[in-house]
C-alpha cells in the first residue's frame, strides 16, 4: 500500500507516467514503454533495485561510444556480497567489471534506441507469465538482424530480489504444477530453434526434477512433470498462433 500510494502521488503531480496493466506481463509492459517514450534512448530497470549514482551516465556514455547497439548493464545480486565476478571466470556473468561484447542481456538493466527496438517488433508478448527467456529471444532477433550488444560494467544496479509483487504472483517453479515458468523455455526453443533446441525440449523435463529440492521432497516430482508437459503444450499453441510483437511498427516509431 505504501508503494502504491507513493506512485499515485508522483503520477498525480506529473513526475511520472504510471501505466497499469490488467494482467502482469513483462514484455507487454516493456512494449508500452517503447511506444510511450518521448526520447530516443530507453532504459529498462527491474522493480526491486537500488541504482548506482552513475547508472544513467554510464548507459549514455556507452551509447555514445557504441551507437546503435543494446547496452547491457551490470547487476550485483545479494549473494555476490558486494564483490564482482572474477575477470578470468570461464563463464561470463553480468557482475563482471570487464566491459565487452556479449550475446544476451539481463532484462532488469539494459538500454536501447527505441526506434531500433520498435523496428524489430519490440518484445514478444507470447512470453507469458514469468516471461522466462524473453530477453534471449529479443537478443537473438537483434543479433540476427546485425545488431550488437555491449556490456557496460559501469552501468550498475544492486538487485534487492524482492519476494513478492509483479509476476512473482505466479508462484515458485519448484512447488507448482502450473507451467508459468516452463512455457517460456519451450517457446523460445520451438520458435527460434537455436543449436541444441531439440535437446532442450526433450531433456528439460528430466533436468527439472534432477534437483536437490526433488531429491529431498520427491512428492513434488509429479507436479513438476505436469508443469513441464503443460509448458510444452502451451508453447506449441503459442508457436502456431504466431509471435505477438508491437503492431503498426511504422506508426509507433513515428510517435
Amino acid at each position: 500500500p505504501e508503494t502504491e500510494s507513493a506512485l499515485g502521488t508522483m503520477a498525480d503531480a506529473g513526475a511520472i507516467t504510471w501505466v497499469r496493466l490488467t494482467i502482469p506481463s513483462i514484455p507487454q509492459a516493456m512494449n508500452q514503454g517503447l511506444v510511450r517514450a518521448r526520447h530516443d534512448l530507453v532504459l529498462f530497470l527491474d522493480d526491486d533495485i537500488r541504482p548506482d549514482p552513475e547508472l544513467i551516465a554510464a548507459h549514455l556514455r556507452a551509447h555514445q561510444e557504441s551507437p546503435g547497439g543494446i547496452v547491457a548493464g551490470r547487476v550485483l545480486q545479494p549473494w555476490h556480497g558486494g564483490k564482482a565476478d572474477p575477470a578470468d571466470a570461464s563463464r561470463f556473468g553480468f557482475n563482471s567489471e570487464s566491459s565487452r561484447e556479449v550475446d544476451e542481456f539481463m532484462g532488469g538493466n539494459f538500454s536501447v534506441n527505441r526506434h531500433d527496438a520498435i523496428a524489430q517488433g519490440g518484445f514478444d508478448e507470447n512470453f507469458v507469465r514469468v516471461a522466462y527467456r524473453f530477453e534471449a529471444d529479443f537478443a537473438l532477433r537483434w543479433r540476427r538482424a546485425g545488431g550488437r550488444i555491449r556490456y557496460a560494467a559501469g552501468a550498475l544496479i544492486h538487485h534487492l530480489k524482492a519476494s513478492d509483487g509483479g509476476t512473482r504472483v505466479f508462484g515458485d517453479y519448484l512447488r507448482t504444477a502450473i507451467p508459468a515458468h516452463s512455457v517460456g523455455e519451450y517457446y523460445f526453443a520451438l520458435v527460434n530453434r537455436p543449436p541444441g533446441w531439440l535437446r532442450t525440449v526433450f531433456g528439460r523435463p528430466m533436468r527439472a526434477i534432477a534437483t536437490r529440492h526433488h531429491l529431498r521432497r520427491p512428492w513434488w516430482i509429479p507436479s513438476t512433470l505436469v508443469a513441464e508437459v503443460g509448458g510444452i503444450l502451451w508453447a506449441l499453441v503459442l508457436m502456431f498462433r504466431g509471435r505477438r510483437l508491437i503492431s503498426n511498427v511504422a506508426d509507433a516509431s513515428r510517435n
